[in-house]
C-alpha cells in the first residue's frame, strides 16, 4: 500500500476526508481586526461625541426635570426632582412667551425674504448674468464666511442712530429712526441684517439646483409654447423640491436658533422686543437657573423637531 490512502489516487481528496477549520478562523479573526482598526479610528469621534454632546444632553434632559441652579453646583446630588414644573412655569412666563413670538416673527419674515430673495439672485446668476458670475457668486457668499459677531458689529455703526443708514437718509430729507433702540424698527433690524448674511448660502444651493434640471426639458416646453412663468412653475419648482426642501430646513433651523445678533446689537432689547428663545435660555443659565434654562432648551429643539418633520412631510420629492 502506497501512503497515498488518506487522499487516494493521483493526489485526489478522499470525499471522506474533511478540510481542516482553520481557513474560517482566519477569516473571523481577519474581520475582528478590521473592526478593530475600525474602531480605533473612529475611537477619538466618539469619545469626543460622548464626552461635549451625548452625556450634556442626557444630563441637560435630566436637568429639565428638577430645581437646579447655581447654588446646586457644588452639592448636585442633592438637587430635587420637580417634575413638569420647569416647563409649566415656563408657559406661564410673559417673558417666554414674549421670546416664542419673536422668534415666531422672524421665523415666518425672514425665511420667506431670504428664500425669495436667493431664489431670483440663483435664477438671474443662472440666466442672465453670464460675465463676472463668479465675481457675483463671491460677493454674495462673502457675509456668509465672514464671522457673524464682526458682521453685527458692523451692522450695529451702520444702524446706529448717528449711523450710515441714517446718514444717507438724511441726504434725501429723510430723518431716520433709532433703528436699534426703537421696539418697532430693532427686530426688523435684525432680520434685514440675517437675510443679508443668509441669503449667499441660499443662492449657492438654488443655483445647483437650477443648473441640474435638464435643459432638454425646457426646450421641450419652449417648442410647445409655454410661456417663461409657466415653465417656471410647472418644471423648474418641482424639479427644485429636494433643493427647496434642503434650504428650507437649513434657513428654519439657525433663524429659530438666532442668538449672536441679538446679543451683539441689542442684548434682547428694547423692552424684550429682539429677544429671542435662545437669548432668553442664555439669560436663565446666565442668572443660575440651570433647570429653567434646560427646559427652555428642550422646548426649543421640539419646536424645531416638529417643524422640520412638517417641511420634510409636505416638500420631500415623491417617487
Amino acid at each position: 500500500m502506497s501512503s497515498t490512502t488518506a487522499t487516494g489516487v493521483a493526489g485526489v481528496t478522499n470525499p471522506g476526508h474533511r478540510a481542516p477549520s482553520g481557513g474560517k478562523d482566519t477569516i473571523a479573526g481577519a474581520k475582528r481586526r478590521q473592526a478593530l482598526i475600525a474602531w480605533g479610528f473612529a475611537a477619538p469621534f466618539v469619545i469626543i461625541f460622548a464626552f461635549f454632546m451625548l452625556i450634556p444632553l442626557v444630563s441637560s434632559f435630566a436637568m429639565s426635570f428638577t430645581d437646579f441652579n447655581a447654588r446646586d453646583v457644588q452639592t448636585p446630588l442633592a438637587v430635587g426632582f420637580i417634575g413638569l414644573d420647569n416647563y409649566i412655569e415656563l408657559f406661564k412666563d410673559p417673558n417666554f412667551l414674549q421670546s416664542l413670538a419673536v422668534t415666531g416673527i422672524f421665523v415666518i419674515i425672514g425665511i420667506p425674504l431670504t428664500m425669495t430673495i436667493a431664489f431670483f439672485l440663483a435664477v438671474a446668476l443662472n440666466n442672465g448674468i453670464s460675465r463676472f458670475r463668479a465675481v457675483f457668486r463671491v460677493g454674495f457668499y462673502a457675509p456668509v464666511v465672514t464671522s457673524i459677531v464682526a458682521v453685527s458689529v458692523v451692522w450695529r455703526y451702520i444702524l446706529n442712530n448717528d449711523g450710515l443708514m441714517n446718514m444717507v437718509l438724511g441726504w434725501f430729507g429723510i430723518e431716520g429712526p433709532n433703528w436699534l433702540n426703537d421696539t418697532t424698527w430693532a427686530l426688523p433690524s435684525l432680520i434685514l441684517m440675517a437675510v443679508w448674511r443668509n441669503v449667499g448660502t441660499q443662492m449657492v444651493i438654488f443655483l445647483a439646483g437650477l443648473q441640474a434640471v435638464p435643459p432638454e426639458v425646457q426646450e421641450a416646453a419652449m417648442m410647445d409654447g409655454a410661456t417663461a412663468a409657466r415653465r417656471m412653475w410647472s418644471i423648474t419648482l418641482p424639479l427644485l423640491r429636494p433643493t427647496i426642501l434642503l434650504n428650507i430646513v437649513m434657513i428654519s433651523v439657525g433663524y429659530l436658533q438666532f442668538f449672536e445678533e441679538a446679543f451683539v446689537m441689542t442684548q434682547g432689547g428694547p423692552l424684550g422686543s429682539t429677544t429671542s428663545v435662545a437669548y432668553f435660555t442664555f439669560g436663565k443659565f446666565r442668572f443660575g437657573e440651570y433647570g429653567m434654562a434646560s427646559a427652555s432648551s428642550y422646548v426649543l429643539f421640539i419646536i424645531i423637531a416638529i417643524l422640520a418633520f412638517v417641511q420634510f412631510r409636505f416638500l420631500q420629492p415623491k417617487d
